[in-house]
C-alpha cells in the first residue's frame, strides 16, 4: 500500500525510511519482548509528543514483526532494519502489502494536506483487511496520527479495532491522548513515549548532519523540548527568529510596534510558509496557555480566567482560519492584538 511522504520537514527522513532511533531503547525492548511472547496486544498506542520518533518506533516495529511473523522466533530486541532488505525496501517506498499507513490525505484540486483524516482513508483499512495475504504475513495499520481522524473516521477505526482481523496489528499514534475516543483507548495498549534528552537529542541531530555547538545549540535544545521535529524548524525554519519577532512584539511599545508586526506577519503568510506559520499558531497558543497557568499558580484568577478564554479565542481563530481560507496575514494580526492586548490589561 502506498505511504504518504508529505509533512517531512527538510532535513527529517522519512519515518518509514529511517533505519535509525535514538532514546528509545526501553520502549523497543518492551515492544520485542511483547510480540515474542505470542500474547502482544492488537493495537498499541504509542503516546508522546510531536517529533520525539513515535512513527519511526511504529515502522520500525513493522519491519520486526514483517521480517519475523513467527513471534516465538523473533530477536528479543528490535535491531536497526537492514536497509537492502526486501521488507525495509518495501516499506521505504510504500510497496508493502503487508503494511498500510493511515494519514491525512492531499487534496488533489488545491494539493494541500486536508486537516483531517478522513473516513474514506479508513475504508482503506477494511478493503486493506479483505484482501487474503499471498504469504500469510501479519497485516499492519499505522494510524498517523490518531488526533487526526474526524468522528466518522475514529468510529469507523473503533468497529474495526471491536473485533480485529486475525494477524492484524494496530500502531495507533498520537500527541494528545486525552483527546480521544474513550473507547479507542481503553481498546489499545498505551505506551509512552518521552521527549528526547539532551543526548539522544545530540545523537538524533547528528544523524541528519547537523551538528550544532556552542550557544545555539543551548538555544536550539532548550526551545526544541526534545522534540527533532521542533529542532528542525528552529535551524531549517527560521524558528528562531520567529520566537525572537513575536517576544518583542508581545513586549514592544510604541507605533513601531505596528511596523514588527507587519513584518512578522508577512513573513507568516509569504509563499510555502505552511511549516512556519504552524510553528507560530503552536507557539501563540503554548503562550497563551503558560500565562494563564502561571497567573493560576500566583493567585491571579481573574487574568488566569482572562487568559483561559484567550485560549478557546485563538484556537477558534486559527481553526475558522483554516477550514476557511482566510487571510493569513489578517488572521496573524489579529491575533497578535488580541494577545497584546490581554498582556496589557
Amino acid at each position: 500500500m502506498s505511504a504518504e511522504k508529505h509533512g517531512v520537514l527538510d532535513g527529517a527522513v522519512p519515518p518509514a525510511e529511517n533505519m535509525r532511533l535514538f532514546g528509545h531503547a526501553e520502549a523497543e525492548h518492551f515492544l520485542a519482548q511483547n510480540y515474542r511472547s505470542g500474547k502482544g496486544h492488537h493495537a498499541i498506542l504509542i503516546e508522546g509528543p510531536e517529533g520525539i520518533g513515535k512513527a519511526t518506533l511504529a515502522f520500525r516495529f513493522a519491519n520486526h514483526v514483517l521480517s519475523h511473523p513467527d513471534p516465538a522466533t523473533a530477536p528479543e530486541m528490535l535491531l536497526d532494519p537492514e536497509a537492502n532488505a526486501i521488507v525495509s525496501r518495501q516499506i521505504a517506498s510504500g510497496a508493502s502489502h503487508n503494511l498500510l499507513h493511515l494519514t491525512r490525505p492531499t487534496d488533489e484540486k488545491t494539493g494541500r494536506v486536508k486537516s483531517a483524516i478522513t473516513v474514506d482513508e479508513v475504508r482503506r483499512a477494511g478493503k486493506f483487511f479483505s484482501q487474503t495475504s499471498g504469504t500469510g504475513n501479519w497485516r499492519i495499520v499505522i494510524i498517523d496520527t490518531a488526533d487526526d481522524l474526524n468522528r466518522n473516521a475514529a468510529n469507523a477505526i473503533l468497529k474495526i479495532l471491536e473485533e480485529p482481523p486475525k494477524r492484524s496489528l494496530f500502531l495507533v499514534l498520537t500527541h494528545a491522548p486525552g483527546k480521544l475516543l474513550p473507547t479507542i483507548r481503553s481498546r489499545c495498549l498505551p505506551l509512552a513515549l518521552r521527549p528526547l534528552g539532551p543526548g539522544p537529542m545530540r545523537q538524533a541531530m547528528a544523524s541528519l548532519g547537523f551538528e550544532i555547538a556552542g550557544a545555539s545549540a543551548e538555544k536550539v535544545f532548550a526551545a526544541a523540548n526534545g522534540s527533532v521535529s521542533e529542532a528542525l524548524k528552529l535551524v531549517n525554519y527560521g524558528g528562531l527568529d520567529i520566537i525572537a519577532a513575536f517576544d518583542a512584539v508581545l513586549a514592544g511599545q510604541g507605533p513601531v510596534i505596528r511596523k514588527d508586526m507587519h513584518k512578522l506577519a508577512d513573513t507568516l503568510s509569504g509563499k510555502d510558509s505552511e511549516t512556519i506559520f504552524d510553528f507560530f499558531s503552536e507557539l501563540a497558543s503554548k503562550h497563551v496557555m503558560g500565562q494563564a497557568r502561571q497567573a493560576a499558580l500566583s493567585g491571579d484568577l481573574a487574568r488566569a480566567d482572562r487568559f483561559a478564554r484567550l485560549s478557546s479565542a485563538v484556537t477558534e481563530k486559527l481553526t475558522l482560519a483554516g477550514a476557511y481560507n482566510l487571510d493569513r496575514k489578517q488572521t496573524i494580526l489579529s491575533l497578535l492584538d488580541d494577545l497584546r492586548s490581554a498582556q496589557a490589561a
